[in-house]
């Protein structure tokens, strides 16, 4: 809820269009349903919708309250998602780089050397008689340089006014969100945990995990209906319409494109940013087509009538989401250990298992489950962590895939790491073998998963 409020308050921030910005946040929040989980990125989502209302309150009003702002934002994400803290200074570049963009362009350097160039020269010939002829010609090549410079100028300036598709919109206040990401940059120091806000990343992209979880996959558009939908409307909308995209919001889609097609796990923040320049593009659209439309339905909407519609459409649907609720579980049995779990804490309780000397081997979706209800873990969905560049050069990901896949030979490897106890899925290969191996003694079944104990354990360092 607060995600979707924080987005809505940044998206009518930034574009000043309540009903756009209220029916692209709905969009925005369907799109990104699967990923609304309780997990750090759902902090940092806040935290990066949060940004761009500061950046551009900043860039609005210049108050130093928003700098600050931006400043703690910095120092929350190195302590609390540190994984994603390059993220943040990502989303500032576009406003930075359409900055530099404009001053190139308008410091005019081309024309400027060639001009003084000129008047070197000219004024070395003028003390030189015999070289009248000379800088004569050189006066008449100032002359016409002059001019042309002249009309660039002009045609600068008539370009600014009458953009073709990309507009320029020179913020001098961005000279300042450059400082501004320097000092946040430095505050990646203000954590317990060292440098890793800016190592992280780069541990992450070196290690093998990026290789095997499917989020972290290119895009394939043929598989994602949802970013094909996005593409083919950007393209309809610059294309074959006269709507128009600054070159701030072409560079944060585009880039946030270009990351979407290399981990198609930053389609989320695609959505979420993206959307707040999508917003703008539609509202452009729409005033150039059919501005008295979208004004009389924005009248119709804010009459009570209209309210009184909203409001029976929202408890209608719903009524529609709750009916299916009542008595499901709340847990997927199917997908996580729980009875399994159940019974390894009543042995527990009951002094037959000891949690505190246990060491667990279990698959990869159900980890966190497992952390959750106390049980120690070989591994969990937090891949990178089980990774050899965050465990010492220990490769326990790809310990797993390999036990997993009886790519090795399971017992040596349980010996390696002193494994105590295996929970595994009823069906899967591993247990096909442990239902045939004496070493291992079965505690528990169930239709989906299974536990057993080993009975000699060999370990070669218990840790």
């Amino acid at each position: 809820m607060i995600l979707g409020v924080t987005l809505y308050i940044t998206n009518t921030k930034v574009n000043k269009k309540n009903l756009f910005s209220f029916i692209i946040t709905l969009a925005v929040m369907f799109l990104i349903q699967d990923y609304i989980a309780a997990r750090a990125q759902l902090v940092t989502f806040i935290f990066f919708v949060l940004e761009i209302l500061f950046i551009e309150s900043f860039l609005e009003t210049k108050k130093k309250r928003y700098a600050i702002g931006l400043v703690a934002l910095a120092i929350l994400i190195a302590n609390m998602h540190a994984a994603v803290f390059y993220f943040f200074f990502i989303l500032m570049m576009p406003y930075i780089g359409e900055y530099l963009i404009i001053v190139l362009r308008n410091s005019n350097l081309i024309y400027k050397y060639r001009i003084n160039k000129l008047k070197r020269k000219i004024n070395n010939l003028s003390s030189k008689p015999e070289k009248e002829e000379k800088l004569a010609k050189l006066q008449e090549k100032l002359l016409k340089v002059e001019e042309k410079f002249i009309k660039y100028k002009e045609f600068l300036k008539n370009r600014e006014e009458n953009p073709y598709r990309i507009k320029l919109v020179k913020r001098d206040a961005v000279k300042w969100l450059i400082v501004i990401m320097l000092i946040c940059f430095a505050a990646g120091l203000l954590t317990p945990i060292g440098d890793e806000p800016y190592t992280h990343i780069f541990k992450l992209m070196s290690g093998n995990t990026t290789d095997s979880i499917s989020e972290h996959q290119p895009l394939v558009l043929s598989e994602h209906k949802e970013e094909t939908t996005i593409i083919i409307l950007l393209i309809i909308l610059l294309v074959f319409t006269d709507t128009k995209i600054s070159l701030k919001d072409a560079f944060m889609i585009g880039g946030l494109f270009t990351l979407t097609f290399m981990s198609r796990r930053q389609f989320t923040m695609l959505a979420l940013i993206g959307g707040i320049s999508f917003t703008k593009l539609i509202a452009d659209f729409t005033e150039k087509y059919d501005k008295n439309g979208i004004e009389d339905f924005t009248k119709l909407v804010v009459k009570w009538q209209g309210k009184a519609l909203t409001l029976l459409l929202v408890v209608l649907s719903s009524f529609v989401l709750f009916m299916d609720k009542p008595g499901a579980e709340y847990i997927d049995e199917s997908s996580y250990p729980i009875k399994a779990v159940d019974f390894l804490l009543e042995e527990a309780d009951n002094g037959r298992i000891n949690l505190e000397t246990m060491k667990m081997y279990n698959d990869y979706n159900y980890g966190s489950y497992l952390l959750y209800r106390g049980i120690p873990v070989f591994i969990d969905s937090r891949a990178d962590l089980y990774s050899p560049e965050f465990n010492e050069g220990i490769d326990i990901f790809s310990d797993f895939l390999n036990i997993s896949g009886l790519g090795v030979w399971y017992d040596d490897k349980f010996d390696e790491y002193g494994i105590t106890h295996v929970m595994t899925y009823s069906n899967s290969k591993l247990n096909m073998l442990l239902t045939r191996d004496e070493n291992y003694n079965q505690l528990y079944k169930d239709d989906h998963f299974v536990v057993y104990e080993r009975l000699n354990v060999n370990s070669s360092d218990g840790e």
